[in-house]
Parts: C-alpha cells; sequence; structure tokens
C-alpha cells in the first residue's frame, strides 16, 4: 500500500514540501493552525511569493480543475494522525526575543499536538532546523506521549531549500540527509525519496545530532564566505583595491570556488543570521562556546557593512541627509524573493529614513511585505519612479530588472546621477558612461 504523508506547518517551507510530495505521486494532506493559511492554500494560492510554487501546487489540490486531487489541507491534527503514515514537521524555528537562542515553542507544540493522535505506526520527521540535542528529547516525548508508543518513532531530514530555487531543491535536492535510529526509518524514508534518489540525489544516513548539525553547519559556512569576502572588501576600500578582481581570482582556486564571494551589503532573510546565532548560543549550552567565537566576527562584519552603506550614502550627497532624497531599489533579501526578513536592502533604506533622508523604495515583489514592516518609508511602484528627484540611488537587491535598467533613461528623472551599488552587480562602465558617479563596495571610486 501506498504511503500517505502530512505535512504539519504550511508556511515556505512546509507548502512547498506538501506540494513536491504530490508531484512525487503520494497522497498528501497539509496541516497548518491558521484557517485563512489553509482556505487560501485549498484555492491554489500560496501566502508568498516562490517562482513555480503556484504552478505546482494547483497541479495537485483537490477541487481544482485538471489536478492530481492528491494533496488536500486540513486544521485537524487528529484527521492528520488517521490520514498519516509519515508526518512532516515543517513549522517555523525563529531567534528567541532578546536572545540568540531557537524557539522552538512551535515545534513543540506540533509534537504534542500530533503524538496523541498517533495511535498505528508512524514515522515523524522533522525537517524544520533546530539545536543540537532537539531530536533525542522529542524522540523520547512522541514514545511517551503516542498511543502507538514506541512504534510511533522519529527521524531528521533538515531542509536545505533556497529562496527562490524551493521547488528545483525539493523536487532535485542536491543531497538528502536523514538521522535515524532504526533501519525502519531509513526504509521509509528511502521510499519517500526514491524518485530523487534515483535521479541520483545522494542519500546519507546518519545520527540524530550530525543530521541536526548539517544544515547549521552549512549555513554558517556560507555566512563565513559572505563575510570573508566582505571583510576584503573593507581592506580593499582602506588600500584602493578592487574587491571584485580579487574575488574572481581567489575563486578560480577550486579549493575556494566563485560561489558567495560578492561583496556587497550582506546576507539576511530566515535562516542565515538566526540560524548562525543559534549555533553559537547551542555551542555555550554544550560548553563547546570557544569553538564558534568566529561566528560573531562573521554576524559582525555582516551588520557592519549596513552601516558602512549608509555612511558612503551619506559622503555622497554631502555629508547630511536632510532635505535629501534616496532611491532605494530592492526590498527584499535577494531576489526572486518576497521574504523581506533581516533584509539589508530595507534595514539601510530605514537608517536613512531615521538620518533625516527622505527615501523612496521599489522592489518587484517585496512591496506589500516591506510596507508592513516599514510603514514610514515612501514607495513607488517602478524603479523610474522610486528614482525620480533623487539625489542618489541605491542599488540593494540584486533583481535582474535592476541589473537591465537604462542608466540614460533613469537619468533622465533623478536630480542627481549618483548610483551606489550595494550588491556589485552593475557594470560600472556602462552606469558612467552615461554621466553617472558610480560607487561600490570595495571597489576604487573611478
Amino acid at each position: 500500500m501506498a504511503l500517505k504523508i502530512t505535512v504539519i506547518g504550511t508556511g515556505y517551507l512546509g507548502a512547498t514540501h506538501a506540494a513536491a510530495m504530490a508531484e512525487l505521486g503520494f497522497e498528501v494532506l497539509g496541516l497548518d493552525v491558521v484557517p485563512e493559511k489553509i482556505e487560501m492554500l485549498g484555492r491554489g494560492e500560496v501566502p508568498m511569493y516562490e517562482p513555480g510554487l503556484t504552478e505546482l501546487l494547483r497541479r495537485h489540490v483537490a477541487g481544482i480543475e485538471g489536478s492530481s486531487g492528491r494533496l488536500r489541507f486540513t486544521t485537524s491534527y487528529e484527521e492528520a494522525g488517521e490520514f498519516g503514515d509519515v508526518h512532516f514537521i515543517c513549522v517555523n524555528t525563529p531567534q528567541k526575543h532578546g536572545e540568540y537562542a531557537c524557539d522552538m515553542s512551535h515545534v513543540d507544540a506540533a509534537f504534542d499536538a500530533l503524538a496523541p493522535h498517533l495511535t498505528r505506526p508512524a514515522l515523524v520527521v522533522g525537517k524544520s532546523t533546530v539545536p543540537v540535542g532537539s531530536a533525542v528529547r522529542l524522540a523520547a516525548r512522541l514514545a511517551a506521549l503516542a498511543p502507538a508508543g514506541a512504534e510511533a518513532e522519529l527521524a531528521w531530514n533538515p531542509e536545505f531549500l533556497r529562496e527562490g530555487f524551493a521547488v528545483q531543491d525539493t523536487l532535485h535536492p542536491d543531497r538528502i540527509v536523514v538521522g535515524v535510529a532504526s533501519e525502519r526509518a531509513e526504509r521509509l524514508l528511502r521510499e519517500v525519496y526514491a524518485k530523487p534518489v534515483g535521479a541520483g540525489s545522494p542519500f546519507i544516513v546518519m545520527d540524530y545530532p550530525t543530521a541536526e548539525l548539517v544544515k547549521t553547519a552549512a549555513n554558517s559556512f556560507l555566512a563565513t564566505k559572505i563575510s570573508f569576502i566582505n571583510a576584503m572588501a573593507e581592506v580593499c576600500e582602506a588600500a584602493d583595491g578592487d574587491v571584485v578582481k580579487l574575488a574572481e581570482a581567489i575563486g578560480h582556486d577550486e579549493r575556494i570556488g566563485r560561489k558567495f564571494l560578492r561583496a556587497g551589503v550582506g546576507f539576511g532573510g530566515g535562516c542565515l543570521p538566526k540560524d548562525i546565532r543559534a549555533f553559537m548560543a547551542r555551542a555555550g549550552e554544550l560548553g563547546a562556546d570557544q569553538a564558534l567565537t568566529f561566528l560573531r566576527e562573521v554576524d559582525s562584519i555582516n551588520m557592519r557593512r549596513r552601516g558602512h552603506m549608509v555612511e558612503l550614502t551619506r559622503d555622497a550627497v554631502g555629508g547630511s541627509f536632510l532635505g535629501k532624497r534616496v532611491a532605494v531599489l530592492g526590498a527584499t533579501f535577494k531576489p526572486d524573493s518576497d521574504d523581506v526578513r533581516d533584509s539589508p536592502a530595507l534595514n539601510v533604506a530605514g537608517q536613512i529614513h531615521l538620518q533625516g533622508g527622505q527615501v523612496t523604495v521599489y522592489d518587484p515583489k517585496g512591496m506589500e511585505n516591506a510596507r508592513r514592516v516599514f510603514p514610514t518609508l515612501d514607495y513607488a511602484d517602478s524603479a523610474l519612479e522610486a528614482a525620480r528627484g533623487a539625489d542618489a540611488v541605491l542599488h540593494l537587491t540584486e533583481w535582474r530588472e535592476f541589473r537591465e535598467l537604462d542608466p540614460a533613461a533613469l537619468g533622465a528623472v533623478v536630480s542627481e546621477r549618483r548610483i551606489l551599488d550595494g550588491r556589485n552587480a552593475l557594470d560600472p562602465e556602462l552606469w558612467r558612461e552615461a554621466g553617472w558617479t558610480y560607487r561600490a563596495l570595495g571597489r576604487p571610486q573611478a
């Protein structure tokens, strides 16, 4: 008999995972405690922007004409417990307010609500990013609360989704990591992921703690690489060097590689910042805090880039933002997403606004979310409108739309042709030929 799958939590991770499991051929039931979210998903709509996700969802949601009907949604844990053989936990693990540590309340609540309804053998699979050691505790809690007892098993299967590529990363993962405590759990997960494994995705089996560490270790490494090149950008500015050429040169070394070596205003989003902070906090609890002290500097370098961007902009407009208009191109933390969580672009825009500048923001997909976070900023419907009358234009999110802007057309509407490229993604010669003063982090001024 084919496995039936539930997905607990239908945010960014859960909605994508549920749709992908249906695409792989499984009967899937998605659960969330927010009725409005369930109603939206039941109509084949997603509460976030993710390329390809709406189309994938609509191919499978029951009740939509032409769909497979393999995907349904509910708010009932009782229904989920009766339905599923494999239950994926995909709830959020935010940073605790005022602390570095991870807030496990959503994960704990999901386990507590699901376990009493597991009356037959089942596998509960954690996908949320959690502090190492959580799985052992949750496995014991699950066995104690579930009527099925020890036959309600736990596995850990961390997610590695990149926003903007989540559908691809779920259906064709570059690796599948599973932390298991039994052969049965491994066998069930091999059955769940049979198609991607058959297509060549590595299937890596390990214990609980190692599986929990994989995601935080990977994100810590990526954050370190980004902060390293941003530290080099600071040195390049002091020495009149060019960080873009430096990155190109060291990137040819296959031990280093080219990816994540673009200097700029740094990383943000809902994963890297909170994951490295939670990792530091957990290492301290384990008595291994000295092993991760370098991550404090990684975090510090990253946050420093935002302030430096504000300083460069202030200098460019004459030393004060009072009476100055600044256009900010970008609100999301990265392109191909509407996610503004811990966005460097919005952070810079907010700092300039607090220092007296009149800031107008434009982003292709993140405007609604940006307005909720910073309602006091001005917003425009296009890059051209945002730049109208501006004394400086800031490029802070690397959308393709911004890379393809016509410098001459933009130059016709600004007050002063000054552009500061916070992503080192524009062509300096093209902009300078159009009469712009071009400045970028870590690069010579001319």
